[in-house]
């Protein structure tokens, strides 16, 4: 099978222990998905809790939602590292991907953090591929976007 690959990076108005504190939570996870998807989880896991982590193993089965509503893929969540405040790495199984990388990593720059996401995945399928890379791209700058303007509100609503 063929693997995709991309990278989506900005930069957002806040520390990357803030942003951390957004982004390692499924309801920060469902935020920047909105209103495309959502993702469900098990009620007691609603951080990524490094204590919760046995690194390579499933953490649970993540049902991704299309407007949260119709159940369109599955993610076996697998976390390979998880390092608070500076990102994780997620080596996990989907029900249309043999594998999927997802590394997202938080860096401090001037006035801010620089949140960089790298995705690889391998479809089940031979076809469709070039399309699922055009869609996942699209996604993940969907999700740029809704935690660049997460960070913007907050930071207008904090000045004096």
């Amino acid at each position: 099978m063929v693997a995709h690959e991309f990278e989506v990076t900005s930069v957002v108005p806040a520390s990357p222990e803030r942003v951390w504190e957004r982004v390692s939570t499924m309801a920060g996870v469902n935020h920047e998905l909105r209103p495309l998807a959502r993702m469900t989880h098990p009620p007691h896991l609603t951080r990524l809790d490094p204590a919760a982590v046995r690194p390579g193993e499933r953490l649970f089965r993540s049902w991704i939602l299309l407007f949260g509503l119709l159940p369109i893929d599955y993610d076996d969540l697998t976390l390979v590292r998880v390092e608070p405040g500076r990102g994780f790495l997620e080596s996990s199984t989907l029900l249309t991907q043999r594998r999927w990388v997802h590394q997202r990593t938080l860096e401090p720059v001037g006035g801010g953090c620089r949140v960089t996401d790298r995705v690889r995945f391998e479809p089940r399928l031979p076809v469709g591929g070039r399309v699922l890379l055009a869609l996942y791209r699209l996604v993940f700058r969907h999700r740029h976007r809704r935690l660049g303007r997460f960070f913007a509100a907050e930071e207008r609503w904090q000045r004096p």
